[in-house]
């Protein structure tokens, strides 16, 4: 890894909910970023909070419209790979996107990062842990995929083909990686248009509108807030450690859905009622939805001494804020 302390960052998918107050977190921290962004999923309205900001650039496009990419990065001491098909709806939607756009741009990346001998930081997902019925899912646990018959695999097998590519170019041409598996990030900014759970309940509670849990809302989830996402991976990326490792990212406050819907009714005072909604309302035959994800994250605070610890009460209230002042 680069030794200087400071310099420029590069952040793909920069434009994101995640990617937007990761460049937040280094511009705070002195560093230069540059943001790239095609804002298929991503939003300018992300950036507006710091676009002005003399150490800041952002370029629209995909990574694989970009010439020269190997130029464009040469000069950074750091490159987070954010970008990436997001949200279960998109996903099961629009499964050829999704793989081609995960593997393609992650390959591009990689192989222009070799060139100029760029550390990476991949950020992949708790998805990989695929139908896996064990209570807590470890970096080192094997993984179990579900059959290429049911569409929502697609995201997880490309998010698992990124890490092997990653570990692959890390062996073969020496590119120094981290891979940060992240659980159920939620916040500020963070759009519920392409499925995400947490900003849709706010958004109808908000207004009064019915909470739509699908299935029988006992299936857990553990939600981790932002700006412990962004510290976490941020802490990572500056821990010698970390690199050539695979970490989870998250929080181990574990919650039912049907218990967060009622969480956030009772903390927003809210009107609205809950409404049980069967899967096959909005997803293919044979859609399934794990029961569980929850992340071992002994090793992020081994590695970096850092453990999530904003509650989830609090993030509620943090991300109705934000809706609340008109944010979408």
């Amino acid at each position: 890894m680069k030794k200087s302390p400071r310099g420029l960052v590069v952040i793909t998918g920069g434009a994101g909910f995640i990617g937007s107050h990761l460049a937040e977190r280094h511009l705070r921290a002195g560093d230069s970023v540059l943001a790239i962004d095609d804002l298929s999923t991503g939003r300018a309205g992300n950036l507006s909070a710091f676009s002005t900001h003399p150490s800041f650039k952002f370029r629209k496009g995909r990574l694989s419209e970009i010439p020269q990419l190997a130029r464009t990065i040469k000069d950074a001491r750091l490159i987070y790979h954010l970008a990436a098909a997001v949200g279960v709806e998109l996903v099961m939607k629009s499964p050829v996107y999704t793989i081609h756009n995960n593997l393609k741009e992650t390959e591009i990346i990689l192989e222009a990062a070799s060139k100029a001998a760029v550390p990476v930081l991949l950020t992949s997902t708790s998805e990989v842990y695929g139908k896996s019925k064990k209570k807590l899912f470890s970096e080192s646990d094997d993984l179990l995929i579900g059959p290429p018959t049911l569409g929502r695999w697609s995201y997880a097998c490309s998010k698992l083909m990124d890490e092997f590519l990653a570990l692959a170019y890390a062996r073969e041409r020496g590119v120094p990686v981290i891979i940060a598996r992240l659980f159920n990030t939620v916040g500020p900014r963070q759009s519920g248009k392409y499925g995400m759970v947490f900003p849709r309940f706010i958004s109808s509670a908000l207004k009064g509108e019915p909470l739509q849990v699908y299935g029988s809302g006992k299936q857990t989830r553990c939600f981790c807030f932002i700006n412990d996402t962004v510290e976490a991976l941020f802490k990572l990326a500056h821990t010698q450690a970390a690199w050539g490792q695979i970490v989870n990212i998250g929080t181990n406050q574990e919650i039912s859905i049907l218990a967060l819907a009622r969480l956030i009714i009772r903390e927003l005072d809210s009107s609205s009622k809950i409404k049980l909604i069967p899967y096959s309302r909005n997803f293919a035959s044979g859609f399934e939805d794990m029961q569980r994800r929850k992340p071992n994250v002994a090793k992020l605070k081994k590695l970096t001494g850092f453990t999530p610890r904003t509650s989830l009460v609090r993030a509620i209230q943090m991300t109705a804020a934000s809706l609340g002042k008109g944010v979408p």
